[in-house]
């Protein structure tokens, strides 16, 4: 993968370090597809009264009536196989979708059960939760090992529960661009905003200031960031949401940024529980 000329130069230590990684595979850089499926649980998860609001619940429909298929379409003509998070009652929700994602050779990741910040509950709602999502998820795929946070972010709690429930990895931080082990054996797989479809294209009437960017600078951006990844040898995860990068005007975009990573070569592509796996 080439960088920009806006690029910073690379350590030579950087990459010597990384390159005897096992998670490598003789790569000079790893790239994860992420797709979080939120469906309405997103908005129902914000505030439990828009339950009965069904025109913001609408935007969270449109992911799984319409950005799931096209998303998973874009994979299939690139090659990629990607990771879904999902939340538990997304899945009971939208079970036949489930499926297909499943079908497809796609890994399926836990995501909580209601798309609630683990901080709002406590510690035994929390385990419930999380329990009842597993259950749910693993009637679709017995292989469910890995867990992204509904908020990014974690309560005193949480790591615990992924170690009760034989979880092997996490992809909820930012503090590196390279997997690594939390003390407890856990794999984190880092992620960061800037490759986060929501922070540029989300927009809730709550908030009229935000303004939605143009796919094409979106584009720019995620380009910047993985050549710089690359450069450093480390991961890029990219985080996706149907609702979101499903649109007519960005899925194009997608698919787009998906053979450029490709196109450049030297870079594994893999699931989040392939990428885990060979952690040391």
């Amino acid at each position: 993968m080439t960088t920009g000329p806006t690029a910073a130069p690379r350590p030579a230590a950087a990459t010597e370090t990384a390159g005897h990684a096992r998670w490598l595979a003789g790569a000079r850089s790893a790239f994860a597809v992420t797709v979080d499926f939120d469906a309405e649980e997103v908005w129902i998860g914000e505030h439990p009264d828009n339950a009965g609001r069904p025109g913001v619940l609408s935007q969270g429909t449109y992911g799984a009536k319409v950005g799931v298929p096209l998303v998973l379409d874009v994979l299939a003509r690139v090659g990629l196989r990607a990771t879904f998070f999902v939340p538990g009652r997304v899945a009971e929700r939208h079970p036949q979708r489930v499926r297909e994602i499943v079908e497809a050779g796609h890994e399926l990741a836990h995501h909580g059960y209601t798309h609630t910040h683990p901080g709002r509950l406590d510690p035994v709602q929390e385990a419930s939760e999380f329990a009842h999502a597993l259950e749910v998820l693993r009637t679709f795929s017995p292989d469910v090992v890995g867990y992204r946070s509904p908020a990014w972010d974690f309560s005193p709690a949480t790591m615990d529960i992924l170690r009760e429930h034989g979880m092997r990895y996490s992809s909820n931080l930012m503090d590196d661009i390279r997997p690594y082990r939390h003390s407890s054996g856990l794999v984190e797989l880092p992620v960061q905003w800037i490759l986060d479809d929501a922070p540029h294209f989300w927009f809730s009437n709550a908030s009229w200031t935000k303004s939605i960017r143009p796919a094409r600078e979106v584009l720019e951006l995620w380009q910047e960031e993985a050549a710089g990844i690359h450069w450093l040898g480390g991961l890029t995860v990219l985080a996706l949401h149907p609702q979101i990068i499903g649109r007519p005007g960005r899925i194009g975009m997608l698919e787009e940024f998906l053979r450029w990573v490709v196109g450049q070569g030297e870079v594994r592509t893999a699931t989040c529980a392939e990428l885990a796996a060979d952690v040391d």
